[in-house]
Order: C-alpha cells, then structure tokens, then sequence
C-alpha cells in the first residue's frame, strides 16, 4: 500500500508539473536559452523650411554590464577600467547598486577599439543606439524641444509629433549560450520602420537674425524675458519664433526649467494698447462708429458711475480726437468712451470672432486659451478697461492672427509651423498648405483703413504722438501698434510698481503687407533711464528685425529713394 500511495503521488506531482505548470516552466526554459536584442528605429529628422537639419538621429556605442551575469563585479571592473578610462571604483559601485540586474550603463559613445576589447569580458556587451544631434544649438531649442536618453520626446515639436519621428522597432529573437551570448538567430519580430521626417514652416536664417536683435534688447534693457514671432502676412506660416531665456538641448541639466518652456505659446498676459486697433476694426465694421466721428476725451480725466476713473498713459490730455487719432495717440478714455458705445454683446461677439479667448492651433503642445470672461462677468468696468487693453488675457500667437488677419484684408489667417511631413524614403507623407479665406472677420474696407492710415500714422506722425516711430524705415512703410501693459502682482489684487510688459505688433510693405512681427519684452528696466513702454524698448528691434527680413526675402523697396538732386538740396524741375 506504501509503494502504490507512493508511485500514485509521483505520478499526482508529474502530472501538476507537465499540464498545470508546463508552459511556466517552458517560459523559463526558452528565457534561459534565449536573448532578445531590440532594433531601434533611426528617430526622424526635422528640418527648416530651406532643409536646413535641426534635430537628427546618429548612431553611438554603448558599453554595458549585465550585473546577474557577473559573479566578481571587482574582478570585472579592474578589467574594464583601462578600457573605458573610468575608474575600476566608479565601475563596481554601478554595477553592484543597479535596480536592474539585466542592464547597466558604463560608456555612452565609445570607439570602435573600445568595443572590441570590451567584448570578450564576460558579462560586458555592446549596444547600438541612436543619439538625438541638434546641430544649431540655442538658435530653436523653444521650438524643436529635445528628447530623454531613451529618445521620447519631451518638449515641443520632439513631444507633439513624437510618435510619427519615432518610427516602430523590431526585436531580433537569438538562442544564446549560457552567458546569454547569441549563438543563432530563431526570428524576427516587427518591421523596423524609421520615423517620420518633419519640416517645419521655420527660415533658419529669419531665426537667426530675430533671436540676434531680440537677445541684445532683451540684455541692454537687462528684462526678465523677451518673445519674437515673424509670420507671413497672407499666408500664417511662422517663419522665426523666438522665446529669451532659452537653453541648450545638450546640456540640459545646467539648464534652468523656467526656460524650456515656449512663452510664445504658454503665457498668457493683458495686452494693453496693442488690441485697440482690433477693437476699433471691430466698432467700424458693426457700425457704432464711423471713421470721421470725434470722440472727446475729458482733458484726461474720465469717470463716472458703474466703471471708475479712467486716465491717459503718463497723464496726456486729449480733447477732441478724430477715431485715427484716438489709435495714432493711444487713448485710454477714447477707446473706453468707445467700448461704452459699442456695449457689452457686441464687444464680446467680435473679440470672439477674432479668436480670443481660444488657442489658435499652433502645432506645439503646452498651447494656453487666453481668457475672455463670459458675458454674465461683465461689468461696467469690463467694457471701458477691455478696449485699451486689460482685463482680457491674450497670448502671442493670437495677437500675430489678429494683426495678419487686418493685413490680410480682413480675412480669417491661421498661423502654422510644420510645412510638411515626408516618410523614411522621402514621400510626401503631409503636405501642410496655407487654408484658404474662411470668410471676412471685418469688412476688407475697415481692414484696410486701419492698416493703412491709422497704424501707419502710428509709424509716421511722431509730431501727431505716434508712438511707434522707431520703427519707421527707410525702403519700406511699416504700421504697427505699440503696447504698454502693467503686470499684475501674483497672488495680490492691484498692479506691481515699474513692472510693464512692452510690446510692438507691427508689418510691412503696408501697401501689400509681406511679413507680420511681433515683440514683446516683460519687465525692461526702467530704472536704466532708456524708457520701459512698447515704444521705447519694442519698436526699435522689430523696425530691425523688419528690414533684414525684406532684405532677406527680397522684397522690394516701396518707398522712393529720393533724387541724387533732392539729397544735395537741389529743388527738382
């Protein structure tokens, strides 16, 4: 009875271990006899609009210890510190504090030599990689973003397009001898596939000389930071997006987090004077105002019940203005008189239109709405602070559509930043062209009159108080609308002491505008005694930045240049 209880029980365990827990033993077999190397796919390129490379993939070595493979760690660190030129110390202590017993680190970007040698210490492989390169540093770190060691894309257009640029590995399945070295190979799974390549609607060259003329303002006025944007008129493409501080891709951990981020998309600020050619644009085409009215603005001092005392930047005092006139001076009460006219409904109606208070779609991630309140938050104040510029939010992206959108005769312009998108082999894969008109914002008629005499008085009528006649230029007819803006404390009602946000949104020719460019500068020191309004401190890079764009683009002249006769002083016959 003992012998068959016996051989029953055998026979009981047999069967448990053969059908119950077969296939787990089997797993641990084909674990024991095999090694899995993944084939990573080369990451896509990106690429400027000319085919300039500003993010690429190249392959690099890496040496590194399987630690549960490795009885004397000591033993193999001393044979592998000559190699690598890392002492054998610094070796042991990586391999025998590892969490992860199949892999660890050792040399990233080792030789051909280095290889070789490292490869017959047992416990030591090699592994192919692909290094994330960006050849022109700085220059669009803010756009292009960068990637983690394992190359995810973490910021950007890296992060927002990272799984067309990553492409698809495919894993290479070996039988391997008992130190897990491949012998033969049993299969391959997947098709390794590269990634995506994306070209971006962005002129290197454009970049290059914005970020120039911005970092140096951005410094002279020692600011706590400073945001370009340069797009086509017609069209929306972005061809330079620049955000100060930025940081370099490949050294990011001496790099402070606060200056990865795009401010071009993420931030959010009052817009201050900037917006009252908008909100005219909008007043003319509903019909509360015509272009000839006279507004009369109280010598100064506006108040009255339901909205509080509004006063004019730096205490002018304007009497009667014509409309052209309330946008060429930058009248706070003008336009607060206006905002009253126009009311709460009909005010709202158009800012939304013009897209505010939602993103524009710009093809990078971390992209904010701005803020327009909801009607029922509307007060008195609401409809006499919005129209010069506060208790609105706005972002820079939404200030460059509005002002392409008047350049662009009234009709809607969505900016966009990639251009295409091609496959491994080269094959259009996306081919991103400009949308057609979806429909008039404003009539063309409005748009044109305040492009063409109100913000081009704004340029030319320094005598008139046109605040932006430093960016007037010599070939070109520029317009433009400067903005001052006051930053509000954080976490405290009420506005912080000499803490301005100074901007210029401006184009240019105006006849057939070309380019669209707008800068700001958050808080420029006044203290410097150099002026902290948009005037002062925006108008003169982008009037710069201006020019060696037409320049650059080939744009030709619309101004006449005057006679060799004229400049000597000769009266022309």
């Amino acid at each position: 009875m003992l012998l068959i209880a016996s051989f029953v029980a055998l026979g009981g365990r047999c069967f448990y271990l053969q059908f119950l827990r077969g296939d787990q033993y089997l797993n641990a077999c084909l674990v024991q006899q095999r090694s899995y190397i993944s084939q990573q796919p080369q990451r896509g390129v990106i690429l400027d609009c000319q085919g300039r490379v500003l993010a690429a993939s190249n392959k690099i070595q890496t040496i590194f210890v399987e630690p549960r493979n490795v009885r004397e760690p000591q033993l193999l660190s001393d044979r592998l510190a000559p190699i690598v030129n890392i002492k054998a110390d610094e070796i042991n202590r990586l391999i025998t504090e590892s969490r992860n017993p199949g892999f660890v680190r050792i040399l990233t970007g080792a030789d051909a030599i280095q290889c070789s040698d490292a490869s017959w210490i047992p416990g030591v492989g090699i592994q192919t990689e692909w290094q994330r390169h960006y050849p022109t540093g700085n220059l669009v770190s803010n756009v292009i973003g960068f990637t983690s060691r394992d190359n995810r894309g973490l910021e950007g257009i890296e992060l927002k397009y990272n799984k067309e640029l990553s492409g698809k590995p495919a894993r290479n399945v070996f039988f391997a001898d008992v130190r897990r070295r491949p012998i033969g190979l049993l299969e391959q799974t997947g098709e390794l596939t590269d990634g995506v390549g994306i070209i971006l609607t962005i002129d290197a060259t454009i970049q290059q000389l914005v970020r120039d003329e911005l970092e140096k303002q951005y410094e002279d006025f020692e600011a706590e930071s400073a945001v370009a944007v340069v797009a086509s008129a017609k069209t929306g493409a972005i061809l330079a997006m620049v955000s100060i501080p930025d940081f370099d891709p490949h050294d990011l951990r001496a790099t402070d987090p606060n200056s990865r981020r795009n401010r071009v998309v993420t931030d959010q600020f009052e817009p201050g004077s900037m917006i009252k050619p908008i909100i005219v644009a909008i007043a003319v085409d509903n019909g509360t105002i015509n272009k000839d009215d006279t507004i009369f603005c109280e010598n100064g001092d506006y108040n009255g019940r339901g909205f509080g005392r509004v006063h004019e930047y730096r205490n002018h005092r304007y009497g009667n203005l014509k409309i052209r006139e309330v946008l060429i001076k930058s009248s706070n009460i003008g336009m607060a008189k206006i905002g009253q006219k126009m009311g709460k409904q009909k005010l709202y109606n158009g800012l939304k239109l013009f897209g505010f208070g939602r993103k524009v779609g710009i093809e990078l991630p971390g992209e904010v709405d701005g803020l327009v309140h909801p009607l029922d938050m509307w007060t008195g104040y609401s409809v006499t602070r919005i129209p010069y510029g506060y208790e609105i939010n706005v972002t820079a992206m939404q200030m460059l559509r509005a002002f392409c959108t008047l350049a662009n005769d009234g009709r809607l312009v969505r900016p966009y930043l990639v251009k295409a998108i091609v496959d491994h082999n080269g094959d259009i894969v996306e081919l991103k062209r400009p949308l057609p008109p979806v429909g008039y914002i404003v009539k063309p008629e409005v748009a044109k009159w305040i492009v063409n005499d109100c913000l081009v008085g704004v340029v030319n009528e320094r005598d008139n108080g046109g605040t932006g006649w430093r960016a007037k230029l010599d070939k070109w007819q520029v317009f433009g609308k400067t903005g001052t803006a006051n930053i509000a404390r954080v976490g405290e009602k009420g506005y912080a002491d000499n803490s301005n946000l100074a901007s210029f949104v401006a184009g240019a020719p105006a006849e057939n505008p070309a380019i669209i460019v707008f800068i700001s500068i958050r808080r420029p020191n006044g203290r410097l005694g150099k002026g902290d309004s948009g005037g002062a401190v925006a108008s003169p890079v982008a009037g710069r930045i201006i020019e060696r764009t037409l320049n650059y683009l080939g744009v030709k002249p619309t101004i006449p240049m005057p006679s060799i006769g004229t400049k000597l002083g000769y009266a022309k016959k």
